[in-house]
């Protein structure tokens, strides 16, 4: 598995840029056969090869490839050398000479202070990184079953983080039980996830499997930081690339992955500057990494539990036990979609019922009937996606249409595709199935005609539930449960708060001063990337003005 070279995945840097890098590092002899960084171990920075060679190595069946081979003026790494987490290959010197070692506080300083070097790091960084998710088997191998709804969270959890992994299914691979056996691992635990061939979990959690591949750093429980981001969907991030740029001690928790709702989006056609459309993964792939690259500190898989807001800094229960103070909070929970109130849903869910479309989604309808519940533009650009997929794609809405929930490109282009019958007044009554789902039964309410569909796949994007149970009461909500926040709060609201200021609260300030709320969480909002985008990044400049108070 050769990389093929080419400028832009790795750039050779010319004269005037390597004196200008030459401030921050410092050169070394390296011998041939050295190692320089290695697999499952954070690497000590970037090393820019001054004279020798550099090879890089990939693992595959234990068996050793070579990736690339680096020559004189080009630099190693890839995202994980910003992010801090382990190296996914080896760095071995194969001849002796020199290079020019940076560690990785300097390579922030070059990303922050250097526009041109600044573009040429990130953009190879990203470009090497997608090509290993494309090419390689990475460090991790996950056993499970295309009938387990752990086994798809645990694939979507790797493939939205964009960690490589080699997936391997029990009902398919002929040799899976050698595998099995020299783990020592029952069919009756899978999923499993084995992490460089030495820690084997079983059925792990999100946080289990986040802490085996070292996705976070260790948060320092006795920091205060400036604004604690609770949420990396579109607004959380732009909180935290906005916060962290102008100079903000800055921690984001996560629940899951980069994007919230909208990193399981297919294609967003209509958010500004892209005109052919970006998937949400890329999005906020590149939004994750504009914040760490201005220093944000991004924990995946760490939940807030609880907001305690009776004194300043506030501190936050996380769900593992531990604890954050921050000295103003932005709530980015943002929502979920509304479950449907039938009675066995629980039972399929993983299992034949999903809540985003994304490829992982896409390979498992190939030239299958499916059902979308929603009329709202994740579920048109679920439809649009998966009937390249699909032999048919059923929507399904409530309502007359979808011109008044769905943008008109996508209804044009529904209405354009043949294998996309659309369903209006229309509503699920049952499932059915014995192990997985195998029917749905939905009824008309005009005629109260009822109608089945053999499908194995239903994907609900219909309403929104907004995740402020961990709130207690610290904040004003809505009827709905959203967070209201500035002209929304009425002067009796805040006095059953008790808000002890003279002034207002600010726009998208709470009923509790210093806590901010943003994006599809915050009553009224706009629910559209560009929207909430937007109020992370103006959420800030009101932290300024609260901080300075």
């Amino acid at each position: 598995m050769s990389t093929p070279k080419n400028d832009q995945m790795f750039p050779k840097l010319n004269g005037a840029q390597l004196a200008r890098i030459e401030a921050f590092g410092k050169r070394r002899r390296v011998e041939a056969g050295e190692i320089l960084f290695d697999f499952g171990k954070v690497s000590p920075g970037v090393y820019v090869l001054i004279s020798g060679q550099i090879d890089i190595v990939g693992q595959a069946e234990g068996a050793e490839t070579i990736v690339t081979v680096h020559e004189p003026g080009e630099f190693t790494g890839e995202l994980n050398v910003l992010t801090g987490r382990p190296s996914l290959v080896r760095g071995r010197a194969a001849a002796a000479g020199e290079v020019l070692q940076i560690d990785r506080a300097e390579l922030y300083r070059i990303v922050q202070t250097d526009p041109e070097l600044s573009e040429i790091f990130l953009r190879a960084y990203i470009l090497r990184r997608t090509y290993l998710i494309a090419n390689s088997p990475g460090d991790v191998v996950l056993v499970g079953s295309s009938h387990s709804a752990d086994t798809l969270r645990l694939k979507s959890f790797l493939t939205r983080n964009g960690h490589p992994y080699t997936y391997v299914d029990v009902e398919r691979d002929p040799d899976i039980q050698v595998l099995l056996d020299h783990f020592q691992v029952k069919v009756s635990e899978i999923p499993v996830l084995i992490c460089r061939g030495k820690s084997v979990l079983r059925r792990p959690t999100n946080a289990e499997a986040a802490a085996c591949l070292g996705f976070n750093a260790e948060i320092d429980e006795n920091a205060v930081y400036d604004v604690i981001v609770v949420g990396a969907g579109p607004s959380g991030l732009a909180a935290a690339v906005y916060a962290a740029s102008e100079g903000l001690k800055s921690l984001v928790l996560e629940t899951n992955a980069p994007g919230g709702q909208a990193g399981s989006s297919s294609r967003i056609e209509n958010y500004l500057g892209f005109p052919t459309g970006v998937s949400g993964q890329e999005l906020a792939g590149r939004a994750f990494i504009q914040a760490q690259k201005f220093g944000a500190h991004v924990a995946i898989a760490r939940s807030a539990a609880a907001l305690k807001c009776t004194q300043r800094p506030f501190t936050i229960q996380l769900s593992d036990g531990g604890f954050v103070s921050g000295n103003a909070v932005v709530i980015a929970t943002g929502a979920e979609y509304r479950k449907l109130p039938l009675t066995n849903l629980s039972k399929f869910e993983g299992n034949g019922i999903y809540y985003g479309a994304t490829p992982m989604e896409a390979q498992l309808c190939q030239d299958q009937e499916i059902a979308i519940v929603g009329g709202g533009n994740s579920a048109g650009q679920a439809a649009v996606f998966l009937s390249g997929f699909a032999k048919r794609v059923n929507v399904v809405v409530r309502g007359p249409g979808l011109a008044e929930t769905m943008s008109r490109y996508l209804i044009s282009r529904i209405e354009d595709s043949p294998n996309i019958k659309l369903h209006t007044h229309t509503e699920i009554d049952s499932l059915e199935g014995e192990e997985r789902l195998e029917r749905v039964n939905w009824r008309c309410t005009e005629t109260g005609g009822q109608f089945t569909c053999n499908t194995q796949h239903l994907f609900l994007m219909t309403g929104a539930t907004p995740n402020t149970a961990w709130l207690d009461g610290c904040v004003t909500l809505d009827d709905k449960r959203f967070v209201k926040t500035g002209t929304d709060l009425g002067p009796e609201e805040l006095a059953a708060a008790k808000w002890p200021l003279r002034r207002q609260p600010y726009l998208l300030e709470t009923s509790m001063p210093h806590v901010f709320a943003v994006g599809d969480v915050r009553s009224g909002s706009v629910k559209r990337v560009a929207s909430s985008v937007g109020e992370g990044s103006i959420a800030i400049q009101m932290v300024h003005k609260a901080l300075a108070e």
